[in-house]
């Protein structure tokens, strides 16, 4: 069952990073992770987040204030 992406070139993220990253607390990146808004992978206790979809969420949160 061979994959066509390339798992190697995945950067992932701890939540303090993401948090450090998004400028919030490690709190709502947890809650973020658990309502599913943000795709995370779990490693023992702890999450990884992709740092592409922390990019993809950000781009994808800005709204238009004019």
């Amino acid at each position: 069952m061979a994959d066509d992406r390339d798992l190697s070139a995945v950067r992932f993220l701890t939540v303090a990073e993401v948090a450090a990253m998004m400028r919030v607390s490690k709190m709502t990146v947890y809650r973020l992770v658990h309502a599913g808004d943000l795709p995370a992978v779990r490693v023992g206790r702890s999450f990884r987040v992709p740092e592409k979809a922390v990019q993809d969420y950000l781009r994808h949160s800005f709204i238009d204030t004019a």
